[in-house]
């Protein structure tokens, strides 16, 4: 249980899909200008995560890596469908995106509106992408241990996203250069937030 704890406060602190690897920077600028929108994607993008990364380790584990597949027949042992992860892994993202969208659609027009072309556009963002093949590489050994991960990446785009917002509301207030308005002022802003963010690097878990 600890060390599901520790993966999902690094996930969101430490290792932060934005301000780490500066990941989904696409629809975090876009749609970050105001807080409702961003508070909306910022959930899709949290259940798409939090689905998709233990779906993706079930198939990473009994059917993609090497010798996944030796539980189905012995034969099957040295069976390698690894090459198979980036299209399986985008295949998964993309349904899920559907079924959030339909959801949103139906249960919330407004936000389904204000959201536009994004919210299908969760499908390519790099964050959900990475968060399986982050999850990948690090070799998770459970499917705890997964989930944690992919939840607490969610959970720390979703802070990366509505802390912009948050900001950007307040900064149309302030006498900003005309030459830093709009981008210029969110990327100087979001590379202090990822300043900030690496104080968390002194946590020890």
């Amino acid at each position: 249980m600890q060390e599901i704890f520790n993966i999902f406060i690094k996930s969101i602190f430490i290792d932060n899909m934005v301000f780490a690897y500066f990941l989904g920077m696409c629809s975090y600028l876009a749609v970050s200008k105001t807080v409702k929108t961003s508070v909306g994607l910022g959930f899709a993008v949290v259940f798409v995560l939090g689905i998709t990364v233990p779906v993706d380790y079930l198939l990473n584990e009994y059917i993609l890596k090497a010798g996944a597949m030796a539980w189905v027949d012995p034969s099957f042992a040295d069976v390698d469908l690894s090459f198979l992860s980036f299209i399986l892994f985008i295949a998964i993202i993309a349904s899920m995106v559907q079924l959030v969208e339909m959801i949103v659609e139906k249960f919330s027009p407004a936000l389904y509106a204000s959201l536009g072309i994004f919210l299908p556009l969760i499908a390519v963002n790099c964050a959900i992408l990475g968060g399986s093949l982050f999850m990948q590489e690090r070799d998770y050994q459970s499917l705890a241990q997964a989930t944690s991960f992919g939840l607490g990446s969610g959970v720390g785009w979703f802070l990366a996203i509505v802390g912009i917002a948050a900001i950007r509301e307040k900064i149309r207030y302030s006498n900003v250069p005309p030459a830093l308005r709009g981008l210029g002022i969110t990327f100087i802003i979001t590379g202090l937030m990822g300043i900030a963010f690496m104080s968390f690097l002194g946590i020890k878990l």
